[in-house]
């Protein structure tokens, strides 16, 4: 099999290349940022990509982002992505790729097993889903839990709210403009499923769902 191999830290890239050649497998590129990693796919046509989420040039979920650009441009491109921490935001974007066929998140801890290392390898690359079991345990209670479908920025919206701020004072302290606060307050509403009949009461019943979720 043809992989591809996308992690910012050399000496992690290189026990992965060395991991997947030792089970017979070629790796066609080992690159160490996203935009090398989508000029590699596009190049060289893998079998399967294997990326770290936070990489170059942001250091954020830059590896995340090219995968879900790649899987978008091509859905049946094989998709196994590794990560220090349990991202379910990642794991979401990335399962709405492809109908969640051929792709994997996995915790780098994982690799330690060698062999159910390998297994997941070959399980993505035959079109199949591997997930972390940590990560399906926070995707339940993300799903279970309305306010884990908000994004970082209406979380702290949200959160202002919470201070009983007005979307003037939000905006002032977030630096939006007021157009911009208005549409992350109904995108909260929204996605925390408050319907529009009940708009003199939504704000609160938003907080509400603030408070019981713990954030």
């Amino acid at each position: 099999m043809r992989v591809i191999v996308a992690e910012d830290s050399a000496l992690m890239r290189e026990g992965l290349v060395g991991l997947l050649e030792r089970f017979s497998h070629t790796v066609v590129a080992a690159v160490g940022d996203a935009p090398a990693l989508v000029g590699a796919v596009r190049r060289d046509r893998p079998d399967l990509v294997l990326t770290d989420v936070r990489m170059p040039p942001r250091n954020a979920d830059d590896g995340l982002r090219a995968a879900v650009e790649l899987r978008s441009a091509d859905p049946a491109l094989p998709v196994l992505v590794l990560s220090q921490f349990v991202e379910p935001v990642a794991a979401e974007a990335l399962l709405d790729t492809g109908d969640g066929d051929g792709v994997g998140y996995l915790l780098k801890d994982r690799v330690a097993d060698v062999t159910a290392f390998a297994a997941a390898v070959e399980r993505v690359a035959g079109g199949g889903t591997v997930l972390d079991p940590e990560v399906v345990r926070r995707l339940v209670r993300r799903r279970r839990d309305p306010v884990g479908r908000l994004s970082p920025r209406e979380r702290e919206v949200l959160d202002l709210m919470a201070q009983g701020r007005s979307n003037t004072e939000i905006a002032a302290t977030l630096v939006l403009s007021d157009a911009a606060v208005n549409k992350h307050v109904r995108a909260v509403f929204t996605k925390l499923d408050l319907p529009a009949e009940s708009a003199g009461h939504r704000r609160v019943l938003a907080v509400l769902a603030w408070l019981r979720s713990g954030q």
